[in-house]
């Protein structure tokens, strides 16, 4: 499973990004979306979008973190890096710092696109997760500017 993985639109993103965003078998945004109207160009290029809401979202019906499981791996979305980790999570993906993270802790993984939309100067990009057979087998950052 391909999973195109994008935080921090801030209502814009870069012109090229729905060109990658099609060969996603799904799509997850990490917050800060700003403007819903993002999210319905996004479904419409087919895969499913789950979103959670971000420090800058007017949204209430987004939830403030997500739990899904895909391929045998449990992973915790949220905008805001969290304190502490659910239980059985192997991967928490997260925005809000704009930096792109790889990292382990403890055992979980932490993985941060960086921000797609350059409010600071300070690049583009997202990341392509693919999971396979209970593993996260790819972790690959895109920079697009």
């Amino acid at each position: 499973m391909l999973i195109a993985v994008l935080s921090d639109t801030h209502g814009r993103y870069p012109a090229k990004l729905p060109g990658f965003l099609k060969e996603a078998d799904e799509i997850w945004h990490l917050g800060d979306v700003c403007d819903p109207g993002v999210l319905v160009e996004f479904e419409l290029i087919g895969p499913p979008v789950r979103v959670v809401l971000g420090n800058c979202d007017a949204e209430i019906s987004w939830p403030l973190d997500l739990t899904l499981r895909r391929e045998g791996v449990e992973f915790f979305l949220t905008h805001i890096p969290p304190r502490r980790v659910p239980a059985d999570v192997q991967v928490v993906l997260h925005g809000h710092t704009h930096l792109p993270r790889d990292e382990t802790i403890n055992g979980v993984r932490w993985l941060n696109p960086g921000c797609i939309s350059d409010p600071r100067s300070m690049g583009t990009s997202f990341a392509w997760l693919e999971v396979e057979e209970g593993r996260l087998t790819r972790w690959d950052l895109v920079r697009l500017s």
